[in-house]
């Protein structure tokens, strides 16, 4: 007999007690390891280690595992995407990409090719139906909420997937798994690029991209030191700029606020909350909208250009070509191309679109995120 629901086993103690409170209710459960990255052996890819730990846990709940290599698909549908970004000296998120792409299509089919109706992961999010529509709700737990990531889904994948720890927040979840003797309940959440794992990320990333010391400048053009490539750099960045004491200037910390990747400079300023990173403009490409259209031509809500950022209230206006305008009821901070923005209505994920301008000041003669028209 086929299992109705798949659950996308990580060997992290999220997805293991996905798969408890599944078969805890009743439900025909089974697992499915995906294997996403071929290792090549360097930083902490731990894919052997999770492929161990999701084989016990689906063992100690008495489900079967399954196993598909998505290797090659990841690399089109996801690496290749994020490694053009950073040479265009964009700062992409590639776990949007992996959800769209890779667990909310792949995996599904994958589920569907074994007989199962639908799928269930380990996300921090709820779904819900109203108005004949499904709708992405933020989780219960806004410290862990992951519906940022999963604002690419739509319609056909919210009626195929459930998020039972949507409810819940991280110590239940780990008191779960420990009352169930899971080998995983006090396994460290993994972070990192998703399905790559923890590395060095600027040897990872010169692999694929070589990388060019360049210089680093103050705002008005001063060379005050050396970087180590314009592509290690996103906007606000304080950690690894290797400026200490900087002679004729105070000490406190520098902050990128822009990059010119053709002449390979990098710009810094000490003020956190520089003008040089201050925005309430932004323009993005087109959106995808989680109901299947727009709420309207023009409307307002609440919209995140960072995952670990409260939600701004803003306008939004949408194009002829659905590309979005967003304005700020206030300046934000280091709104960066390539990441995502992403609106809500309360606690309902609207949708969200890629960044692709703001009307941050240009730095150097070469803004950070250019200048918006008009």
């Amino acid at each position: 007999m086929n299992a109705r629901t798949i659950v996308g086993m990580s060997g992290g103690v999220d997805s293991s007690v996905t798969a408890l409170l599944l078969r805890d209710a009743g439900e025909s459960v089974a697992g499915l390891f995906m294997q996403n990255w071929a290792d090549d052996g360097s930083g902490d890819c731990r894919a052997d280690e999770d492929r161990r730990d999701a084989v016990a846990v689906c063992g100690r709940l008495g489900i079967p595992i399954h196993f598909r290599d998505f290797s090659a698909e990841y690399w089109r549908g996801v690496f290749e995407h994020f490694i053009a970004e950073y040479a265009a000296g964009r700062t992409p998120n590639p776990d949007v990409l992996c959800n769209r792409e890779i667990k909310f299509a792949h995996f599904l089919e994958a589920a569907r090719d074994l007989g199962a109706e639908r799928i269930a992961t380990g996300h921090y999010a709820r779904i819900d139906r109203s108005g004949g529509r499904w709708r992405l709700l933020r989780a219960s737990d806004a410290g862990k909420d992951q519906s940022y990531f999963l604002h690419q889904l739509g319609q056909a994948q919210l009626a195929a997937t459930v998020f039972p720890l949507g409810g819940l927040d991280k110590r239940q979840v780990r008191d779960l798994a420990r009352g169930a003797g899971l080998p995983t309940a006090a396994k460290k959440d993994s972070t990192g690029i998703c399905f790559i794992g923890e590395r060095d990320f600027r040897e990872f990333l010169g692999r694929y991209l070589p990388a060019r010391p360049g210089e680093i400048r103050t705002a008005d053009g001063r060379t005050i030191g050396e970087h180590s490539g314009v592509f290690h750099f996103t906007l606000g960045q304080r950690e690894g700029l290797g400026l200490g004491g900087v002679r004729g200037f105070a000490q406190a910390p520098w902050y990128v606020v822009g990059k010119d990747v053709a002449g390979n400079v990098l710009f810094v300023d000490q003020d956190h909350d520089s003008a040089w990173l201050m925005s309430t403009r932004t323009r993005t490409a087109p959106a995808h909208w989680v109901a299947g259209a727009a709420p309207a031509a023009r409307f307002e809500c609440a919209a995140q250009s960072r995952y670990r950022q409260a939600a701004e209230p803003c306008a939004v206006v949408v194009d002829g070509d659905g590309r979005l305008e967003a304005r700020f009821a206030r300046p934000q901070r280091a709104v960066t191309p390539g990441q995502s923005l992403v609106l809500y209505d309360g606690e309902v994920c609207l949708g969200g679109a890629v960044i692709d301008w703001t009307d941050a000041p240009a730095v150097g003669g070469n803004g950070p995120t250019g200048r918006l028209p008009g």
